[in-house]
């Protein structure tokens, strides 16, 4: 080959090059700040999604008119995916959970706003067959008797991690569920504010949850679980009650177990009567008997096997709110709460 040809080709060569890495740098400073998420059906930027997602809107029945308003210029939000990742419950440690959850001064309001509703909570619990007390421990740990309801637009949250790899199919359902409240005109969309995760109100209901639980206690026409109180009790109240709640149980106690337990009995699928389980060694904390009501009971320790891991017997209640939310410190936080507010 000639010097021209050669110097010609080496000179094609750099610039196909230097092209190369442009297009590179590029492409990645793309993925870096556009709105693109590896989901289930592959990589996909948001808008495209979102066109999918309101046709499924749509042809479910949402109307036009609240598809359009309530899904305009959204885009992915960035901090509702960091806290998708990092969730208390499940991160702390028993006695962290309990530290934070369970201050003195949520108790003392636990304890007003227990007698403050006295005549409304002994009506919702005389239809659904809730005690009161634990209807104000999930009010009051879910958010704090509706002073943190969260601030995020739940449409957006939820079409964030409708979108998300990690759990879209999930969350699409949830969105196109809240959609629906938005088409029901039980609340508006600038008013549905919530979590992260998009649980809405002052109980936190996700959407599936307020479409199969939340009651319309007041009879204005609106279940309202934002504002309206007899709405937010009894939606509450009825959600227990469907999930097979026991009117004349409590949630569980603390137990302490002999040396030498059985280590394999451990967990919610193992049930025994409490008899069975005083057979075994299994003993209140100060040493005395457990009771003698014969109720099926689990043993439970959240905290795994360590020297100083609480250990708690569970029973029918504790299991009906753990189905409420699957961590074993947040039902121990509203069995505490509970017990406090009415001053066992």
């Amino acid at each position: 080959m000639s010097q021209p040809c050669r110097s010609l080709v080496f000179n094609m060569n750099r610039c196909c090059t230097y092209l190369l890495s442009i297009l590179t740098i590029a492409l990645l400073a793309y993925c870096l700040f556009s709105p693109c998420v590896s989901t289930a059906a592959g990589q996909v930027d948001f808008e495209a999604w979102l066109e999918d997602f309101k046709k499924e809107a749509l042809a479910d029945g949402i109307s036009r008119k609240i598809v359009d308003s309530a899904l305009f210029d959204i885009e992915p939000i960035p901090r509702v995916i960091e806290l998708d990742r990092n969730q208390p419950e499940f991160n702390l440690s028993l006695g962290e959970y309990l530290r934070m959850m369970l201050s003195q001064g949520r108790i003392d309001k636990g304890k007003r706003k227990f007698k403050e509703n006295g005549p409304l909570l002994n009506k919702i619990s005389t239809r659904y067959g809730v005690q009161p007390r634990f209807l104000v421990a999930l009010w009051g740990i879910e958010s704090d008797f509706g002073r943190l309801t969260g601030g995020f637009a739940v449409i957006g949250s939820l079409a964030t991690l409708a979108y998300d790899g990690r759990r879209s199919a999930y969350f699409r359902k949830e969105l196109l569920r809240a959609l629906r409240i938005l088409d029901q005109g039980h609340i508006s969309n600038a008013r549905m504010k919530g979590s992260w995760a998009g649980a809405m109100g002052q109980m936190q209901f996700m959407p599936s949850t307020f479409n199969d639980h939340a009651v319309d206690f007041n009879g204005n026409g609106h279940k309202d679980i934002w504002q309206e109180q007899g709405d937010i009790l009894a939606s509450a109240a009825n959600y227990l009650s469907k999930c097979g709640w026991e009117s004349d149980q409590t949630w569980g106690r603390e137990v302490r177990l002999p040396k030498g337990f059985d280590q394999g009995l451990i967990g919610l699928k193992y049930q025994k009567r409490i008899s069975k389980w005083q057979a075994l060694g299994v003993r209140r904390p100060d040493g005395r008997d457990l009771p003698t009501r014969d109720l099926l009971a689990s043993i439970v320790r959240p905290d795994g096997d360590g020297p100083t891991s609480r250990v708690f017997m569970a029973y029918n209640n504790y299991r009906v709110i753990l189905k409420w939310n699957r961590s074993h410190n947040f039902v121990l936080a509203v069995g505490f709460l509970s017990d406090k507010i009415k001053g066992y």
